[in-house]
């Protein structure tokens, strides 16, 4: 069977429902041990001193992450899961919703259907925060995408959110903006995961189609190869040119009416496979390379969610998309390509072929469309995954005012993020004698690809992300997952949330 595995659905509640044979209960243990009163006082869903004697049995602590399975015989729920939640801020809500989620998971197969999971703190009710938060964990830690012809096996049908002010209109609409977080993230990691023999730019370009063009406010153009030409899309035409499917251009706009002023732009990296070219990688390169379009991916999915939220704000995202083949028609090394605007690149190395494509998809975005601030989004470089690991992406950003609202929706996202310099003291290594510059300067190598792409922004406050780490993941932890995580997309969402702000914004709190 093919694609991903359903989503569960998500609901709160602000009572602990009754509970049935076929449902999973989660408890949150706080530091120490710590257990809510109402799994130790009169009425417990379960015997309190079986449950401790269990977590002391399991060493579970509250430690975040730590989990204590414990099946109650003849008695209801069929399953109790004790998780650790730490200090109980959002980062250890999040990782208790993710470990609970994926443990319940696991019990689905023996019959488990709903996971019931209360999510208040010891000290006070789960605010909008910690619900929204909560509803996105539960969506994305039982993400699956699976090419099997295996029948899949069961999946939970609920989760249950328990949060005593979930009636709260804050808590509700929080609720309402976690779900459609999450179900864009999972639309982009669908995206991502999708085998490259069937992820061609065209289908890409037709899924982004089938989910947004229907949407209130939403139009979706697709630039093919003779627009491409027409519009001086040279960096995407020399990318795509070794393919035998040829190369788009994706431009989704939603624009609603009564949009604050301003127009952002959001260009994504949509690289569908990545080969090298003629400077081709090693096989081992090759294998993660069906993730390279994870940018566009983002882009696209913040723009689906801003939309389902109709967020008072007009947005597009642009994804120029082309696969980076092998062939007698491939770009070459001393190639020099013209891109829209008409400045030219010197092909040094075919590989560093992402920093082509958005060069194209920059300058339209700030001479067509008419932006006004731009961020890209893009697996762009090793060297960042070299600096800043897996779970980082690295920031760089024009503007102060700019790099702080990105890193303020980055923490509430729970995507981290690292500024990193942009020194134009490297500026001299991108010099070419036959063109305005060239695309492998060299080391440092995240520093030096975001200066090629910063004459394509002009003057415009414009962001770049680096998400060559997070965008894929090689192994499950909480919310995360193996393969395309659709990093990016929940900074993107929380900033047009917060009105796309370039402007200095206020340090997050807590």
């Amino acid at each position: 069977m093919t694609g991903a595995a359903p989503l569960p659905r998500v609901e709160v509640l602000t009572t602990l429902p009754e509970l049935g044979e076929d449902d999973v209960l989660a408890v949150p243990v706080g530091a120490g041990g710590a257990l809510p009163g109402w799994a130790t006082g009169a009425g417990a869903p379960v015997d309190a001193e079986l449950l401790a004697g269990a977590l002391r049995d399991t060493g579970n602590t509250g430690k975040p992450g730590a989990i204590t399975n414990l099946p109650v015989p003849g008695r209801r729920p069929r399953s109790l899961v004790a998780v650790g939640t730490g200090d109980g801020t959002v980062p250890d809500l999040r990782s208790y919703v993710g470990v609970a989620v994926r443990r319940a998971q696991t019990l689905a197969e023996h019959g488990a259907r709903r996971l019931v999971l209360p999510v208040d703190g010891p000290a006070a009710p789960a605010g909008a925060d910690e619900v929204r938060a909560a509803v996105e964990a539960a969506l994305l830690a039982g993400y699956r995408f699976r090419e099997t012809s295996r029948r899949q096996p069961p999946r939970l049908a609920t989760v249950t959110i328990v949060a005593a002010d979930g009636a709260d209109p804050a808590v509700a609409a929080a609720a309402r903006a976690g779900e459609a977080a999450g179900e864009a993230v999972t639309w982009a990691r669908d995206l991502i995961n999708t085998p490259s023999n069937t992820k061609t730019p065209a289908w890409l370009a037709e899924q982004a189609v089938a989910r947004l063009a229907d949407r209130p406010h939403v139009t979706v153009s697709v630039l093919e190869p003779d627009a491409l030409a027409e519009g001086g899309f040279g960096g995407v035409l020399a990318v795509g040119g070794g393919s035998a499917s040829p190369p788009r251009v994706i431009v989704a706009s939603y624009r609603p009416p009564g949009a604050r002023p301003g127009h952002p732009v959001l260009v994504g990296k949509g690289i569908t496979f990545d080969t090298g070219g003629l400077s081709i990688k090693p096989t081992a390169g090759m294998r993660e390379m069906k993730t390279d379009m994870a940018g566009g991916a983002a882009v696209l999915a913040a723009l689906d969610a801003a939309s389902r939220l109709a967020l008072p704000v007009a947005v597009t995202a642009v994804v120029p998309a082309a696969e980076n083949a092998v062939s007698g028609s491939s770009y070459r090394p001393a190639d020099v390509v013209r891109h829209v605007g008409g400045r030219t690149t010197e092909v040094l190395n075919t590989d560093a072929e992402g920093r082509m494509v958005l060069a194209d998809g920059l300058a339209h975005a700030r001479l067509s469309l008419g932006a006004t601030v731009l961020v890209d989004v893009a697996t762009l470089t090793g060297a960042m995954k070299v600096a800043l690991g897996t779970r980082t992406a690295g920031l760089y950003a024009t503007t102060d005012g700019l790099a702080d609202a990105l890193r303020t929706a980055a923490a509430h996202a729970g995507e981290p993020v690292w500024r990193m310099p942009l020194a134009e003291e490297y500026a001299d290594l991108l010099e070419s004698a036959v063109a305005d510059a060239n695309n492998a300067p060299g080391n440092p190598g995240g520093t030096t690809a975001t200066l090629f792409l910063k004459p394509f922004a002009g003057d415009l406050p414009w962001a770049h992300l680096d998400v060559a780490g997070p965008a894929r993941a090689g192994a499950d932890d909480a919310e995360i997952v193996k393969g395309g995580t659709g990093f990016g997309a929940r900074i993107l969402l929380r900033w047009l949330e917060a009105g796309a702000p370039v402007h200095p914004v206020p340090p997050v709190v807590g």
